[in-house]
């Protein structure tokens, strides 16, 4: 199977979302080594050399695709427009696993996300209004397309229920770890 996620939040080190898809990323690449990974980044300005390095290490069946793409440009083509799938910039996939900022299409590939909150919906006055619509155009299709959503805590799989609207069925709970 090849499973396609995307990594461009590690650009974001030491936050806690960056923090928890590594950690997920590396939890998943110890005890599978039948899967082929491929690794989508895009960033125009950030790198992620030293994550990327940590992780191909961590398992031969990794690929990275690295783009200089703008998450504004992304925003429009994938949370705005809804063009481009994925599997054009990554070849095809079975599964493409999506973390915080953007929701591309697919053309064939089931389609997971994982879900860290819901703050823009329930405390607005506390985020600033870019990140509000951003993250409110990719959930928006996170609800209508998703085939599965990882929540990372039981209140963000009730709000998931509450807010979205997503069946309980697509939703997983997966903790972060500790190490």
């Amino acid at each position: 199977m090849r499973i396609g996620i995307d990594i461009s939040q590690l650009a974001y080190e030491n936050t806690g979302v960056a923090n928890y898809l590594f950690n997920w990323i590396d939890a998943l690449l110890k005890v599978d080594d039948r899967n082929e990974y491929i690794l989508f980044f895009s960033s125009l300005r950030s790198n992620i050399k030293y994550q990327i390095s940590k992780i191909k290490n961590a398992n031969k069946n990794v690929k990275i695709k690295s783009f200089r793409l703008p998450p504004s440009i992304l925003d429009l083509l994938w949370n705005k427009l809804h063009v481009l799938p994925i599997e054009w910039l990554i070849g095809d996939v079975d599964i493409f696993v999506t973390s915080d900022w953007t929701e591309p299409p697919t053309k064939r590939a089931k389609k997971a996300t994982i879900l860290y909150d819901l703050i823009v919906y329930k405390y607005p006055n506390e985020t600033a209004k870019k990140i509000i619509d951003t993250q409110k155009r990719k959930l928006k299709w996170v609800a209508k397309e998703s085939d599965m959503v990882f929540c990372i805590s039981d209140s963000t799989k009730r709000d998931a229920i509450d807010i979205l609207k997503i069946s309980k069925e697509k939703l997983r709970v997966i903790y972060p770890g500790i190490e």
